[in-house]
C-alpha cells in the first residue's frame, strides 16, 4: 500500500468519509455480467447472431464503461446513454441494431439493480468505519437503480446520507455536488476523505474542491502522479482509515 502523510493523518481529522457507490462497494461489473447471461439466454440473442455470450458482455462493458465517463462529464445524457451502449456493442458484433429485442434495454435496467454482488468485505470494513465515522454515499447512478441498489444489499443503515448525482442535478466531478454534499453532512472539507474507483469523477472531482481521496483501484490499474493514496482491496481501508 502507497504510504502518505494521509496515513498518519487520518485518525486525527477526518470526521465523514463519503464513498462511491458503483465499482467501489456494489460491484457493478460481476453485476452487469450476470444479468447480460442471464438476458442472453431469454432472449436468444445467439440466434441473431451473437453466438459468444462472453464477447457480447466483454464488448458491451468496454462501450459502458466509456459512455459513462461521458456522462460523468456531462458530455452525454442519461437518454443517450442508455440508448447507445448497447446500439454500439451489436454494431461492433456486426449485427444490425435493429434486431435488438424493443424491450432488452428496460430488461437490462430492471433487473441489473436487483443483483446484490458487493466487492469483498464491503459490509465488514463499512461497519468498522461506522464506529469510527460519519458515512455518506455519493453516486453518479440513476435515482431508482441506485436506490435498488442500496436497499437490495442492506446498505442504507451505514450511511447518514445517501446523494444521487440525479436529484441533485449535476454529476461528479462538478464541485456542486461535493459542496452539496459537505453541507447537507454538516461537515467541513478538511475533515472529510472521499473513496471512490473512478479517478475523473471521484478522485480529481475531490481533489478539486480541496478534499483528500482515496483511490480505489481493484484492477491495479497504473495510478496517476497527481493521485496520492490507493487501495486494491476494501479490507485495506480499516488498516489506513
Amino acid at each position: 500500500m502507497p504510504q502518505s502523510d494521509i496515513v498518519n493523518r487520518t485518525s486525527k481529522i477526518y470526521r465523514h468519509i463519503f464513498f462511491d457507490l458503483d465499482h467501489t462497494i456494489w460491484d457493478f461489473d460481476k453485476n452487469a455480467k450476470e444479468t447480460l447471461h442471464e438476458l442472453y439466454s431469454t432472449y436468444k440473442l445467439k440466434e441473431i447472431g451473437l453466438h459468444s455470450a462472453d464477447l457480447f458482455i466483454e464488448t458491451y462493458t468496454r462501450h459502458n464503461h466509456r459512455l459513462w465517463a461521458d456522462y460523468h462529464l456531462g458530455r452525454i445524457s442519461k437518454d443517450e446513454l442508455r440508448e447507445e451502449r448497447f446500439k454500439s456493442t451489436f454494431i461492433e458484433l456486426g449485427i444490425n441494431p435493429d434486431l435488438m429485442p424493443a424491450d432488452f434495454e428496460d430488461a437490462y435496467v430492471n433487473l441489473g439493480p436487483t443483483k446484490t454482488n458487493l466487492f469483498p468485505h464491503a459490509h465488514e470494513t463499512l461497519a468498522y468505519l461506522q464506529s469510527k465515522y460519519t458515512l455518506h454515499l455519493i453516486s453518479n447512478g440513476f435515482k431508482e437503480s441506485t436506490e435498488m441498489k442500496v436497499a437490495g444489499t442492506n446498505l442504507a443503515p451505514y450511511f447518514q446520507n445517501i446523494i444521487i448525482s440525479e436529484v441533485v442535478g449535476v454529476n461528479k466531478p462538478d464541485p456542486q455536488i461535493f459542496h452539496h454534499a459537505i453541507e447537507l453532512a454538516g461537515a467541513t472539507i478538511p475533515e472529510s476523505v472521499m473513496i471512490g474507483d473512478s479517478i475523473e469523477a471521484d478522485i480529481r472531482g475531490a481533489m478539486g474542491v480541496g478534499m483528500d481521496a482515496i483511490y480505489f483501484n481493484p484492477a491495479g490499474l497504473e495510478k496517476p502522479a497527481d493521485v496520492t493514496v490507493q487501495v486494491t482491496h476494501l479490507k485495506e481501508l480499516t488498516l489506513l482509515l
